[in-house]
């Protein structure tokens, strides 16, 4: 009889997550227009973390996520060619975030969030660099000093070399500023740094609000999922399963050399004063 019921309840969970999938295909892969879903009068607007490994991009993104009027939950490694993936960014973070389980929880398909979220941490996330110019694409720049950043990514990678660590940081940092004179947009554009997150972060969050054009105030609490903390959706060290800001650094034993340090600090520094230029930006950037 256990048995039994346990294949109903699978049979009525399959059904009921191919009804949804279903759901979400017919409103939003049937629209040409990939910043509308079907029944929606408003567009949807877009908000991208771009960043590197190791910078904060994870608390970042659950913060962001965690307000009522965003939805993601990460890095989804989609691959913009077109303006149209937008509609693949739509359709994959609602398959996998909104969870129907009670009566309650169709609330969830109404599809009434005003931005989506995404982050690129890497330059093959945007084979199509134009559409980082869409009015409707809002883009937060995040970068980290190198010797943290540097350290954490071998914590991550110890496979990879320090050389191999180093040239990934300048390359990106030096893609960050391309993107940024790109969009050459203040207005759809925020540039802050990981220490301005920790430790000027009413300053950050004022900021992130005036971009965004939110209703309500950011928190430093924000809600832990099943894919808070999972590895390749974003950071998989405990401090990201605390729920709010964590300001104790992890201990890290990698020691970076004074060579690469000084290489690194250059670049962000010359990476921080280009996004001040083209870009909002909370004062002291450090």
């Amino acid at each position: 009889m256990n048995n039994l019921i346990q294949k109903i309840r699978q049979s009525i969970r399959v059904l009921k997550n191919d009804m949804i999938y279903k759901y979400y295909d017919l409103r939003i892969n049937q629209v040409e227009d990939p910043y509308r879903a079907m029944f929606r009068t408003e567009p949807y607007k877009f908000v991208f973390i771009l960043s590197h490994m190791r910078s904060g991009s994870s608390l970042l993104a659950n913060i962001l996520s965690s307000h009522t009027e965003i939805l993601g939950y990460g890095e989804t490694h989609i691959q913009y060619a077109s303006e149209l993936d937008l509609n693949k960014l739509v359709f994959k973070v609602y398959r996998k975030t909104q969870n129907i389980r009670r009566l309650q929880d169709l609330k969830n398909l109404r599809m009434n969030h005003k931005y989506i979220l995404d982050k690129a941490l890497h330059n093959k996330n945007f084979l199509y660099e134009e559409l980082l110019n869409s009015e409707n694409l809002y883009s937060i720049f995040l970068i980290r000093d190198p010797e943290r950043t540097i350290a954490s990514i071998l914590d991550l990678k110890p496979h990879w070399s320090e050389e191999k660590a180093l040239t990934y940081y300048l390359n990106r940092l030096s893609t960050l500023e391309k993107y940024a004179k790109l969009i050459n947009n203040k207005e759809r554009t925020l540039i802050i740094s990981y220490d301005q997150l920790l430790n000027q972060t009413d300053l950050v969050f004022d900021a992130l609000k005036k971009v965004l054009g939110t209703q309500s105030e950011f928190s430093e609490e924000y809600k832990v999922t099943n894919k808070t903390g999972r590895p390749g959706i974003g950071d998989s060290k405990e401090n990201i399963k605390a729920g709010r800001i964590v300001r104790n650094p992890r201990k890290l034993e990698q020691k970076i050399t004074p060579t690469s340090i000084a290489e690194g600090i250059k670049q962000f520094e010359n990476c921080a004063l280009t996004l001040s230029e083209y870009c909002s930006f909370v004062k002291n950037l450090n």
